[in-house]
């Protein structure tokens, strides 16, 4: 019995392992052969992953993402116009615009974008990154506009596929909309509320002393119909018109959860609130810049690894070698988790990657360590490889928990404004969490299984046969 539990642990860690190396692979495989006069010139092309079952789908091209300083692309830092809001106002008023910001890149199909905000003293800025831009000036233009906030009128009963109780658009009668003179600027503020009887919760507006007499005329006129509010020519929401208001303050109500709910309010707010952008700072990386500092990380990289292995084999011979089976291993399921999330490769990510290679065969030499003190005790070869891991996960587990704190607070994932908000420096400490937490598992699991079957198994045999 301990020896099939044993097979087929093994059995998963191979099954993980040729998982991992499947999506690890490039999925463009160029290749190059000759003999005499046959030659073999083709490329190879890996798909990645389509899977839908019903309503639900994945799928992954199997690509690393890469950020702006290995990919290239341009840098563009924009200071908030924020002197109309009140100072009470304006950390929300910097989140609004960011998010209608990010929300234009999105339509402008930027992938792996970053953005995010800064403060310093009275100065609001927001860092924009777009890897892979190369016609910065349309970049600056689309990022650079003010947040554009309308009120349309619906002729017809016509629901938007953005509408969560819309039915399918192909189904209703198609026409235009009718825009009205009601803009962002008539609106005071959009804020989350709870409904009282359901608990629900809903999206408030207030309307300002002119916008308030717009907004009674346009409910007059579609009570029964729907009222499409759109942002940068989009529609946020198109909600029904149920009477007539006429004080200033309206509901929106529906099928939301809080964090759609806040999601609305915060667009809303965005082309409310007389928000400009003044870009201060502009800076291009070029793809030439990247493609060395890919080299030079995989270079780095390369001979780090080998240093490593080399040092476990020269030191702990078998099990070094076993060790180092391991953390092939760990390197294939790291890289597939990279892809298959996927996680945007910077810089600072690569050396998270780098250094938490180092931790994983940290690992390995306490158990190792541990082994030997078991051994030199007189205890059985199998006791001891027991004995020697539970002792040394407390001291690995002690370890990592400790950095696995200090990624957590580089990370932030709380946004707190006290700790750090630089997207690389986030890169750094999500690639090192991965990697601890990978490591954990190929140290403690796979190693041990290796080693029980590998090692101990062989011992014994050998044991048996003198």
């Amino acid at each position: 019995m301990r020896k099939q539990k044993l097979f087929g642990r093994l059995l998963t860690i191979a099954v993980i392992s040729l998982l991992s190396l499947y999506i690890s692979l490039p999925r463009r495989i160029p290749v190059n052969l000759g003999v005499g006069k046959w030659q073999l010139e083709k490329t190879f092309f890996l798909p990645g992953i389509e899977w839908k079952l019903g309503p639900l789908s994945f799928s992954r091209d199997l690509e690393i993402k890469q950020g702006l300083d290995l990919k290239g692309g341009t840098q563009i830092v924009l200071e908030a116009q924020v002197q109309d809001v009140p100072e009470s106002e304006r950390a929300a008023a910097l989140e609004s615009v960011k998010t209608v910001i990010a929300r234009r890149i999105d339509l402008y199909g930027i992938s792996e974008s970053v953005v995010q905000t800064a403060k310093n003293d009275q100065t609001y800025r927001l860092i924009v990154e777009l890897p892979g831009v190369t016609d910065a000036n349309e970049a600056r233009a689309l990022i650079g506009q003010t947040a554009k906030l309308e009120f349309w009128e619906m002729p017809q009963d016509q629901p938007s596929a953005h509408d969560p109780v819309a039915g399918p658009e192909s189904q209703q009668p198609q026409v235009q909309p009718q825009p009205t003179d009601l803009t962002g600027q008539d609106l005071q503020k959009a804020a989350v509320e709870f409904d009282q009887t359901s608990g629900e919760p809903v999206v408030s507006l207030v309307f300002t002393d002119e916008g308030r007499e717009k907004f009674a005329e346009i409910t007059k006129r579609n009570v029964g119909q729907r009222v499409g509010i759109y942002l940068d020519g989009a529609p946020l929401t198109v909600p029904v018109v149920q009477v007539p208001i006429t004080d200033g303050r309206a509901i929106i109500s529906g099928s939301m959860g809080v964090k759609e709910a806040k999601q609305l309010a915060i667009s809303l707010n965005a082309g409310a609130l007389p928000v400009g952008m003044t870009v201060v700072k502009e800076t291009n990386i070029g793809a030439t810049l990247g493609k060395e500092s890919i080299a030079a990380s995989v270079r780095a990289g390369l001979v780090g690894l080998l240093a490593v292995a080399a040092f476990m084999i020269i030191v702990y011979r078998k099990l070094g070698i076993l060790a180092d089976i391991a953390l092939v291993i760990y390197g294939l399921i790291t890289l597939a988790i990279y892809k298959l999330f996927p996680i945007t490769l910077t810089l600072p990510g690569v050396a998270g990657f780098l250094l938490s290679i180092g931790m994983a065969t940290d690992a390995n030499i306490l158990i190792f360590e541990r082994l030997k003190e078991e051994l030199a005790r007189g205890l059985p070869l199998r006791a001891a490889v027991e004995l020697g891991f539970g002792r040394a996960w407390d001291s690995i587990k002690d370890a990592n928990v400790t950095t696995l704190v200090v990624a957590f607070i580089l990370y932030n994932p709380f946004e707190w404004q006290f700790l750090n908000t630089s997207g690389m420096v986030r890169g750094f400490a999500l690639t090192l969490t991965i990697g601890i937490l990978i490591s954990m598992f190929t140290g403690i699991v796979v190693s041990r299984t290796l080693i029980r079957m590998f090692y101990v198994n062989e011992q014994k045999t050998k044991s048996k046969e003198q």
